[in-house]
């Protein structure tokens, strides 16, 4: 459970701590787009410097990123599996009974995995590790504002997203002590076969349920006793503005994009299905 970074901010005064939450939301859509632009191999290695760069940047070590890797690496494992096997080409690299393995689905599983581990490291790095639930909130909620006009409620989606990213660490935590109260009284979650260890997991998820729901019922009653009435009325302590820095990011962002067309059409160096 503590290998679970998703939701969890890690203080700090760099520069992309400091950043607009609005433009570290625009930021992500842009390197997103990029990872998926990216379709030769000097592309996909100008995006990992990038990412190395960016982590460099924000001050936090990269343990936390490889930690933040392990829940979906049962993922990026499949989708390996998948593309490696099934995707077939001209070039043979192995023929051994009904395995054939082609060296366009080798490049093909590289380019997922570098993209899921990209894409994982990337917008967690924008949207959690340097940026609090509330002003990640009030960053969506300023960019969706348009919204308003046509009566979709942007406010309450904004304040569910914080709600959610905030008790995700708390979750977890609470999971874990469970699950060490149920295995100093004896139960077993490592061994035996995967039914058997599913049916261990029900002891731990009827108390986890039961605290999620005195949790929320919790911050109902508070929420409400501090005359919480949704959008109406509702002002805010840090007003949020751009600055230079801001400007500079999407800028790049831009540029990064731009910048990785031109590359997969002129410098391609092998360019990936």
């Amino acid at each position: 459970m503590k290998d679970i970074t998703l939701g969890q901010y890690f203080p700090g005064n760099s520069v992309i701590h400091r950043l607009d939450p609005r433009a570290k939301l625009l930021c992500v859509v842009l390197y997103i787009a990029m990872i998926f632009v990216a379709s030769s191999v000097s592309g996909v290695i100008f995006s990992v410097f990038l990412t190395l760069f960016l982590i460099i940047l924000s001050g936090i070590p990269l343990k936390i990123f490889l930690r933040g890797m392990k829940p979906v690496l049962f993922i990026v494992l499949f989708t390996t599996f998948l593309n490696l096997f099934l995707t077939s080409g001209e070039t043979l690299l192995v023929d051994f009974g009904f395995i054939h393995i082609y060296l366009e689905g080798l490049c093909s599983s590289i380019l997922i995995v570098v993209r899921i581990t990209l894409l994982v490291a990337g917008s967690g790095l924008f949207m959690t590790y340097t940026t609090t639930p509330i002003a990640l909130s009030d960053g969506l909620e300023s960019l969706l504002a348009p919204l308003k006009k046509i009566k979709v409620p942007v406010h309450e989606f904004s304040m569910m997203l914080t709600i959610a990213l905030r008790f995700i660490p708390t979750i977890m935590e609470e999971t874990e002590k469970i699950m060490n109260a149920q295995k100093a009284r004896g139960a077993d979650f490592t061994t035996g076969s995967l039914v058997n260890r599913a049916k261990a997991l029900i002891p731990v998820l009827i108390p986890l349920f039961v605290s999620a729901f005195r949790r929320a019922d919790e911050l109902a009653v508070a929420m409400e006793c501090r005359c919480y009435r949704g959008d109406e009325g509702r002002t805010r302590m840090k007003i949020l503005k751009y600055t230079k820095s801001d400007i500079a990011f999407l800028a790049a962002g831009v540029i990064f994009v731009i910048g990785m067309i031109l590359l997969n059409r002129f410098l391609p160096i092998y360019r990936l299905r």
